[in-house]
């Protein structure tokens, strides 16, 4: 490197110089700047699987998917929360404010109540704020609880849904679907 820019180290190294240096150098290709945000994390070196599979979000969207994944979750023994999840989505939709007071204590007492049929792992301080709640019910009244469950399944159970043999040979089937 000495031997092809002597002047490189020398004061006497002109700006015409650095432009016909410029003009020989290889430009490396512009890549796309990473997304750096906290939802998709962003993985250094090839191209890895972890950025092709799809989010719980996705997921849930698929009647598919959302079918696999639901017996997932039965197979360890978590399928209360998914029921509740989606329980909560219908319950968002109600309109009267008559239905939504028996609907909210139908959730309270079947997901959230101490010793429920289908107990959910919330806090205790969700838990009241849910039962502070069920005197004036608005559909948002489960939010709370129906995020931290989609917290629970994002982190926990999705991944290993991820790498069942289920979703495996459903994506499996979804690819040759695509070539006939």
């Amino acid at each position: 490197m000495l031997r092809q820019f002597p002047n490189l180290f020398f004061p006497t190294f002109g700006l015409c110089q650095i432009k016909e240096l410029l003009k020989q150098a290889k430009r490396p290709r512009s890549r796309p700047i990473p997304n750096m945000s906290r939802e998709q994390p962003f993985f250094a070196g090839p191209p890895d699987d972890r950025k092709l599979q799809p989010r719980l979000e996705d997921l849930l969207q698929d009647r598919a998917y959302l079918a696999a994944f639901r017996s997932h979750l039965r197979s360890e023994f978590s399928e209360e929360n998914i029921e509740f999840w989606l329980t909560c989505e219908k319950f968002r939709a109600t309109a009267s404010r008559e239905n939504l007071s028996w609907k909210a204590r139908g959730i309270y007492e079947e997901f959230v109540r101490p010793a429920a049929s289908k107990e959910i792992n919330v806090d205790q301080r969700i838990r009241e704020e849910i039962k502070k709640s069920l005197d004036q019910p608005n559909p948002r009244c489960f939010d709370e609880a129906q995020k931290h469950v989609y917290l629970l399944m994002e982190r926990d159970s999705c991944p290993r849904f991820l790498q069942s043999d289920a979703y495996l040979s459903l994506k499996q089937k979804s690819r040759t679907l695509w070539y006939f």
